[in-house]
């Protein structure tokens, strides 16, 4: 089994993981960002957004926009945010994520 290194950051969806070559700090972070990660049929509940090391709340901007499309926003360590995304998947919850470096 190979395992895969995402020295940049991740970005995962219920059907894939991909490389997020183009992570920004979580204060200037924008939905555009995030790519297509939330064009998913059924929408995702929330993104689960890992701000690395530490703690780190994004900006208002970004939390606004993603609400106005009816996603919540889960802020957590990247440590915490990979855990609670194996908890959440095993309950089959339709969820992205964003993950930024350690």
């Amino acid at each position: 089994m190979k395992d895969d290194v995402f020295p940049a950051g991740l970005l995962l969806s219920p059907l894939r993981a991909l490389a997020w070559d183009e992570a920004r700090s979580p204060d200037v972070l924008t939905a555009a960002a995030l790519g297509d990660l939330f064009d998913l049929d059924p929408r995702p509940e929330f993104l689960l957004l890992g701000t690395g090391a530490g703690l780190r709340q994004p900006s208002r901007s970004f939390v606004r926009d993603l609400e106005a499309r009816g996603i919540g926003v889960e802020v957590m360590d990247s440590r915490a945010a990979a855990r609670a995304w194996g908890v959440l998947r095993a309950e089959e919850r339709w969820i992205v994520a964003a993950l930024l470096p350690l």
